[in-house]
């Protein structure tokens, strides 16, 4: 089976927007046993966009196509689409009365170009949208001029906004490509997530225990990203599932203490469940993370259970007024120093009264730094009533990536203490 996907927006091209959709689509449709083989980007013009659906279509089985169904001038796909494959437009009532609620329950009135929105090519499935007005598409291209002699094509038009295309894909597309596209042999697939461990020593640690599975058919796929690397495992056929298990328990037993979790498993949630089946709190004191991991843990469903607040302290002043932090340590050790991280994680725990508190203080960058401790030094302490350890690192990073290292090096230290 060969799936295209193609993302339209003058924006995604412009770097206005980030183009998350590949992604996001990519992986949902791999952890269903399918992938993607091609993916374009293409500006909102009608020569871009029927060019690149009629080149996926001669080679495609199910062609993908995000964004342009709003209700402005520069949403064309919907007429171009119809145009291309020879499909009259007519105004769908039932359509046209989900967009009139939409805008009813929201006590506004609706414009009058919304009304484009319901306009259904012949012979297309409307997708539902409960989060938005633009309803998705599903057209069967059977026969196929584009492909001929190769049967028909199924041409799925998705809305841009990501949180109303991927609840119609979970909803309706996946579903309908199941139904019309059933899997030839069995697919298996599971993703070990680590922290504190580097791509390549990962690799030369699991690589060749699995060298036996890998000839057997198991694929292995590792995937660095910041402050942690994945390891995925892949089979398909009749014993999928018990090589991917073999694989699995290979790989956890050689990298057990760095494996945080599974699949689309986050630190953040990892730490919130631990804290909750433990029925202990945490208490933040951040400095240069700037409440990135007050972020992260609120995120969680369920954080506030386990997370009372925290103090984002930037300044010397507010360290010493919110946290209790002496004038002495700061004089003697500076703000980025382990004294102060100490004295920063057991001041939150002491005000908040939770069972541990992480503190972070470091140099961001790209100022800031001195020959003694250069941009990306940080001081990361946990304290609890094990007393409070300190930890040092030079994340030496660009500012927002520094941020996201220090974030997840803080909570993988709760972690490691939290599983013992």
């Amino acid at each position: 089976m060969t799936i295209e996907l193609i993302n339209t927006g003058s924006e995604l091209l412009l770097g206005r927007v980030l183009n998350t959709h590949q992604q996001w689509l990519c992986r949902r449709l791999s952890d269903l046993g399918y992938a993607v083989q091609r993916q374009v980007m293409v500006p909102d013009t009608a020569t871009d966009i029927q060019q690149a659906v009629r080149e996926a279509l001669g080679r495609a089985d199910l062609v993908i196509v995000t964004g342009g169904l709003g209700p402005t001038s520069d949403d064309i796909t919907r007429d171009l689409i119809a145009q291309l494959l020879g499909k009259k437009l007519h105004l769908d009532p039932a359509v046209l009365a989900v967009i009139q609620q939409f805008f009813a329950d929201r006590k506004r009135p609706m414009p009058a170009n919304n009304e484009v929105q319901a306009m259904v090519p012949e012979g297309a499935t409307v997708l539902p949208n409960p989060f938005g007005t633009a309803p998705g598409l599903a057209i069967p291209v059977d026969p196929n001029p584009y492909r001929a002699g190769a049967g028909g094509s199924w041409l799925i038009m998705l809305p841009g906004p990501p949180r109303e295309l991927r609840p119609m894909f979970e909803a309706a597309v996946k579903p309908l490509v199941l139904r019309e596209f059933p899997l030839e042999s069995a697919f298996a697939c599971r993703t070990l997530r680590t922290s504190g461990v580097g791509e390549s020593a990962l690799q030369e640690r699991v690589a060749p225990p699995l060298a036996a599975l890998v000839a057997a058919g198991l694929e292995v796929g590792y995937c660095a990203r910041v402050g942690q690397v994945d390891v995925r495992l892949i089979a398909r056929g009749p014993t999928a599932a018990g090589v991917v298990g073999q694989a699995e328990a290979v790989v956890q037993r050689l990298l057990g203490e760095f494996v945080y979790g599974y699949d689309d498993d986050g630190m953040a949630g990892v730490i919130v469940q631990l804290l909750t089946a433990r029925k202990m709190t945490l208490a933040l004191a951040e400095s240069c993370t700037g409440g990135g991991i007050a972020n992260q843990i609120t995120n969680v469903s369920g954080a506030s259970a386990v997370f009372p607040g925290g103090f984002v302290t930037y300044s010397n002043e507010f360290k010493q007024a919110s946290l209790g932090v002496r004038a002495e340590t700061l004089a003697a050790h500076g703000a980025v120093s382990e004294a102060v991280a100490r004295e920063m994680a057991e001041g939150a725990r002491a005000r908040l009264g939770t069972d541990f508190a992480i503190a972070v203080t470091g140099i961001a960058g790209p100022t800031g730094g001195t020959p003694g401790k250069p941009v990306g030094t940080v001081f990361m302490a946990l304290a609890g009533a094990f007393g409070t350890e300190v930890q040092h690192k030079l994340n030496a990073y660009e500012r927002e990536a520094f941020k996201q290292v220090t974030t997840q090096q803080a909570l993988e230290m709760l972690r490691r203490r939290l599983v013992g």
